[in-house]
């Protein structure tokens, strides 16, 4: 969709998977590829992906995607805040709205483009999916609270520092799908 950045987290060290979750098989691609491919299709306008370990295999799989732009983040193992900001700090600044996204959370394209045009539809400051009263990703966030976000802290909890202020200006999607509430953490997962 026009002016929806893309925020994709992936520079994480993988420890409980035991090897890199971006590069797991998920439908006949890598995880990362099959995230990069559903944002796009759900009609993101960019897709800035964050990476950190072993970066440079984490963007293999898709480097020189169009509409692909992959930052590095030197401070990833100072916590998931740092790749957040990192990703802020590389959107277009047309965005209208800003998805945050980690690359083990698969989510179909449909299912990702019905939270934009939710999003987009009801005018809301955040957005984001709920299935069966429990809140998932993405999360959908206002271009305009682009400050509030590049001040969010690992101390602070995070993009739930921004939710948690701007409670009264979320939409959640209630969505019939557990996989808004899937992460692929463990080889349990």
């Amino acid at each position: 969709m026009d002016g929806i950045s893309a925020i994709l987290l992936a520079a994480g060290e993988s420890t409980r998977m035991g090897r890199l979750k971006a590069l797991l098989p998920w439908q006949g691609v890598t995880l990362v590829e099959y995230q990069v491919q559903s944002l796009q299709r759900a009609g993101v306008a960019e897709v800035v992906m964050v990476v950190g370990h072993r970066g440079g295999e984490v963007e293999a799989p898709v480097k020189g995607m169009p509409g692909v732009t992959t930052v590095v983040n030197p401070d990833y193992k100072q916590g998931k805040t740092t790749s957040i900001k990192a990703g802020l700090r590389n959107i277009s600044s047309s965005a209208v709205g800003i998805l945050v996204l980690a690359v083990d959370q698969p989510r179909p394209a449909q299912v990702v483009e019905s939270i934009i045009k939710a999003h987009l539809e009801q005018g809301a400051l955040v957005t984001y999916p709920v299935y069966s009263g429990h809140g998932g990703h993405p999360i959908v966030f206002s271009a305009s609270l682009l400050p509030k976000l590049l001040a969010i802290t690992e101390g602070g909890q995070g993009l739930r520092e921004v939710t948690l202020r701007h409670r009264e200006s979320t939409y959640k999607l209630q969505v019939d799908s557990p996989i808004v509430t899937v992460d692929v953490n463990s080889p349990e997962d």
